[in-house]
């Protein structure tokens, strides 16, 4: 098993032709993903990167039968985006646009909330399952398949953390960046869901940062639900000033809560391994699968 994307997955890049979806859409077919074209209106029937590019998502789906999309387009005009592949039947729409504005999030949000579909990010890195499927902008060989599944706000650290566990020798089952936005899909604790209820993943590690309520949502629930699987969990920003967006539009501290040392001492409570440094993360897994 593996978590929102696989070997099998059917995958299509909306903003296919332009210079940031060519650069990714071919680094993920050298992986090795399983990239069945693009869409790009007013660029239908032509090929790219030996793929076919669609005018329409429903084009896509129909044609291709893509059921997971990743999307490279422009901040103006990625919440339509969003919606029209939510409309289209995608399962799995990964947005890496950053700068959507936050209007256009809350209405993209709210109207596919009843579509039957799960929308990672905006503002991300994506999500990759090791040796099936690279659906971002990470870079691959980083990634060895393993059990230990990632969930982070912050693309860097997600890499970072990954390397970590390959070294201790172990590996990844899925990483999923959420995003930083304050406006997302995927949230903390149903990102943890995930893992929880995928077979393959034995231990979970979830990197969070200052601001909002994602990282203390996941380990309550994480407690009230028994904590079936160890979890390593890191906050970035614990000398970040309060009042000061840091980083991530969605990483400004606004009340107690949301300090990095609030958010840790949460954690700990709800029976959290939890690190002070990203360099502790793959020692930590090491300790707790030992």
């Amino acid at each position: 098993m593996s978590v929102l994307v696989n070997k099998d997955s059917k995958i299509i890049v909306q903003g296919f032709t332009g210079s940031e979806g060519t650069f990714h859409a071919g680094q993920m077919i050298d992986y090795g993903t399983n990239v069945v074209g693009g869409v790009t209106p007013g660029k239908g029937g032509q090929e790219h990167l030996g793929k076919p590019v669609f005018n329409t998502v429903q084009e896509a789906v129909e044609k291709a039968g893509a059921d997971v999309t990743i999307i490279f387009v422009p901040p103006a005009f990625a919440a339509d985006a969003i919606k029209e592949a939510a409309d289209a039947g995608i399962k799995v729409i990964i947005t890496i646009t950053e700068g959507i504005p936050v209007a256009d999030m809350v209405k993209a949000a709210d109207y596919i909330k009843d579509k039957n579909c799960r929308l990672v990010g905006p503002n991300c890195p994506g999500v990759i399952t090791p040796g099936e499927a690279k659906v971002g902008i990470m870079p691959g060989f980083v990634f060895k398949k393993g059990k230990v599944g990632i969930v982070s706000k912050s693309g860097t650290l997600t890499y970072e953390a990954s390397d970590q566990v390959v070294k201790q020798g172990y590996g990844i089952s899925t990483a999923i960046g959420i995003g930083g936005d304050p406006i997302i899909g995927t949230t903390t604790k149903e990102a943890v869901e995930l893992f929880m209820n995928d077979p393959e993943t034995e231990a979970i590690v979830m990197i969070g940062e200052i601001g909002g309520q994602l990282e203390a949502d996941a380990a309550k629930w994480i407690k009230e639900t028994g904590n079936k699987k160890p979890v390593i969990g890191f906050i970035a920003g614990e000398t970040a000033p309060a009042g000061r967006t840091m980083g991530h539009a969605g990483a400004i501290v606004g009340g107690s809560e949301d300090t990095a040392q609030a958010k840790k001492a949460i954690m700990k409570e709800c029976g959290i391994h939890v690190v002070d440094s990203p360099a502790e993360i793959g020692k930590k897994v090491a300790e707790v699968l030992a």
